[in-house]
């Protein structure tokens, strides 16, 4: 005897009942259902995770992102230094100002 998988044995039990139609009916019913959703996750398998994946970034999209972010550091750099000139400029002139003040106050 060989074995057969249990839809095909409910199947054939189904086929022999003849005494209740309803019963009959019901059982074909479920056995249809069955091989509908059989059928159903055969063809669509469900994905890992729920939610949907962004694509990747090209390299393009990475040469632009590296290339700004250097311009961007250039330009921190120059800010810098254009701030710690200004910073010199005027200590220098905040001591000239002072010393032309303590000359005044002297009275030379």
């Amino acid at each position: 005897m060989t074995e057969r998988d249990p839809l095909a044995q409910a199947e054939a039990a189904v086929r022999e009942a003849q005494t209740d139609t309803v019963a009959v009916q019901l059982a074909l019913a479920a056995i249809e259902l069955a091989k509908a959703a059989t059928a159903q996750q055969q063809a669509a398998p469900a994905p890992a995770c729920g939610h949907q994946h962004k694509p990747g970034r090209s390299a393009g999209e990475w040469v632009g992102i590296g290339c700004a972010v250097c311009v961007g550091g250039i330009g921190l750099a120059f800010a810098s230094i254009a701030l710690a000139i200004l910073g010199g400029c005027a200590a220098i002139v905040l001591l000239i100002v002072r010393d032309l003040w303590r000359d005044m106050q002297r009275g030379r």
